[in-house]
């Protein structure tokens, strides 16, 4: 198998490549051209990922696509905060009415998925007797605390143990506890 300046083979390349995408390792798998099924396909690709030179592969693409945009890991981070501390009230002035949306804070523009308007006749009133309802729908509160929540480790579905020392080491304490 030919492998190139980076170490990885064209498959390994392809692989690499295919996970940029969307950042989806199985499609990836299959997309590069691996075969496999189910379980075993999703097992592989995440191997795939696990491969030293794939890791770096991509690592580095991703941070050449990182300054290429001009996005930061601070800047996802801060926009993922204002859709998770919006503030309904703040979309409102002192008298309960609807702020027009050029007076919006900025915090609270981007965290607003959608604004409709319906308008519609008083009943019993004038025919130029017209009400606006506005429906706000903002972006998901809960999935944007979940994912500052995972990104402070505040919530893990593993547990990541660090040990310190050798098993030798540990073996060695274990015998002179027991007097040998």
């Amino acid at each position: 198998m030919a492998k190139d300046a980076s170490g990885l083979t064209d498959k390994q390349r392809r692989f690499a490549d295919e996970y940029l995408i969307d950042l989806n390792a199985t499609a990836a798998y299959k997309r590069a051209g691996y075969t496999g099924k189910g379980n075993a396909a999703e097992s592989m690709a995440s191997q795939l990922l696990r491969n030293i030179k794939v890791a770096k592969y991509i690592q580095e693409a991703m941070d050449r696509r990182s300054e290429k945009v001009e996005i930061s890991s601070e800047q996802v981070l801060s926009e993922i905060g204002k859709l998770a501390f919006a503030d309904i009230r703040k979309v409102f002035n002192e008298n309960g009415q609807l702020l027009p949306i050029h007076m919006l804070p900025d915090e609270i523009a981007a965290s607003v998925s959608s604004i409709e308007v319906v308008t519609s006749r008083i009943p019993g009133g004038e025919p130029a007797d017209i009400e606006h309802t506005a429906k706000i729908k903002f972006w998901d509160k809960r999935g944007s605390l979940e994912l500052l929540g995972r990104h402070l480790k505040l919530f893990t579905d593993k547990l990541d143990v660090v040990v310190t020392d050798s098993l030798a080491e540990r073996l060695a304490r274990a015998r002179k506890r027991n007097g040998g």
